[in-house]
């Protein structure tokens, strides 16, 4: 019976949780991920599941596996089918694109040497955040799944990258715009783009209920065509990472979660499938019950914390050169200011703060070249992050 109801308590409590960041001012400025963080967190260390070593346990265990293991490979088509994929606008965008994902990489080969004698599995670690850093959270718990990460270890990650992203991103809020206009040229906007109600609608849009219309029979049939679509590219992607860890080296998960990626990428480009609504929407629901579920396996007793200091400092110095190798890029290719900083911010914070930042500019203009990167980011950080972790192991 616990069991039941744990299961039905981790796919709901997304959904009260999202109406709390609509309704209240408070929870939206903590985030969804971040309160499903503590409330699954608070759950592990209430003394309300079984101790460990008993049948009930490793029953509740294998039923919390067993949602780590389903929401990823669920959530990566379903958030990469509907994006387009265009060339960039202008040149500037451009470079800002290549320039950005350069940054990451280059930060993190440069720090790895400094910081990994005292962090603990070290490769790993630097391969995660290089996700994280060109991605998001989708990506970092990607490539935590492909690399055998343990669920306990993606939580510190994640939660350390909470706290540094969230001091970022209130530099670049507070000085680091206005900084960046006095180092890089500011490019003369026409009214129109840098209307207010413009940036002001685009907030609107992105504070609406993304699920509205889902459960209505055009919303359904758009979600059982995504769940077919996504449950296709995961049964041909598992074939094909079966197939390869026989011929090359290498983990099944790591192949499967690369192989999902990429057929993902290239059912984008089939109309009918891109067409389909909500499924960016469906897909980051099912991360929110994958934060949840892992929070609730963080049991404080459990966890291990050494280099705990030593991993913060590692990422703040990722941030910190990979924004100043953005700029610095900027100032050699002439890129503008506000298409430097987004970028960054699109890269480090990922895609949904971009119309925050906008806003913060006061520049339309960047609102659809930052989510543009964003869907780079998100494309590419599976490889890059697995890439990084062989490459420094």
């Amino acid at each position: 019976m616990l069991l039941v109801v744990l299961g039905l308590f981790y796919l709901l409590a997304p959904a009260g949780v999202l109406w709390l960041c609509r309704k209240y001012k408070w929870a939206k400025s903590i985030g969804p991920i971040l309160l499903l963080y503590f409330i699954g967190a608070i759950l592990a260390n209430l003394g309300v599941f079984p101790k460990s070593g008993t049948e009930s346990a490793d029953e509740l265990l294998q039923m919390q596996n067993l949602f780590t293991n389903v929401m990823i490979p669920l959530a990566i088509p379903m958030m990469l089918f509907s994006f387009t994929y265009r060339k960039s606008e202008t040149r500037d965008q451009l470079i800002a694109m290549i320039t950005g994902l350069l940054a990451v990489v280059i930060a993190v080969i440069a720090g790895y040497p400094i910081f990994s004698p005292h962090i603990p599995d070290a490769p790993r670690v630097a391969g995660m955040y290089t996700a994280c850093l060109t991605g998001g959270t989708v990506n970092m718990a990607s490539v935590s799944k492909s690399l055998g990460s343990p669920d306990s270890q993606f939580v510190l990650l994640n939660t350390y990258d909470m706290i540094v992203s969230f001091i970022y991103l209130m530099f670049i809020m507070a000085a680091g715009i206005k900084l960046a206009r006095k180092f890089l040229p500011v490019k003369t906007l026409d009214a129109v783009a840098n209307d207010d109600s413009a940036i002001r609608a685009e907030l609107e849009k992105a504070e609406e209920n993304p699920y509205k219309g889902l459960f209505t029979k055009p919303g359904m049939r758009d979600a059982m065509w995504l769940l077919a679509a996504t449950l296709v590219v995961v049964g041909l992607s598992a074939g094909l990472a079966f197939a390869m860890t026989k011929i090359l080296p290498g983990s099944f998960m790591m192949y499967f979660i690369l192989w999902i990626t990429t057929l993902s990428i290239a059912a984008s480009f089939i109309k009918p499938i891109h067409d389909l609504k909500y499924g960016y929407d469906i897909g980051m629901y099912f991360i929110y019950v994958f934060s949840i579920v892992v929070a609730s396996m963080a049991n404080v007793r459990n966890m291990d914390f050494s280099g705990a200091l030593w991993i913060l400092g590692f990422l703040a110095f990722m941030e910190i050169v990979s924004l100043t190798l953005q700029l610095l890029t900027a100032k050699l290719f002439k890129v503008d200011a506000d298409t430097a900083v987004i970028a960054s911010v699109t890269y480090i914070n990922s895609p949904p703060f971009v119309p925050m930042i906008a806003a913060s500019m006061r520049n339309s203009r960047v609102l659809m070249p930052g989510l543009s990167i964003g869907v780079i980011g998100y494309a590419v950080g599976n490889y890059l992050g697995v890439l990084i972790c062989q490459l420094l192991s």
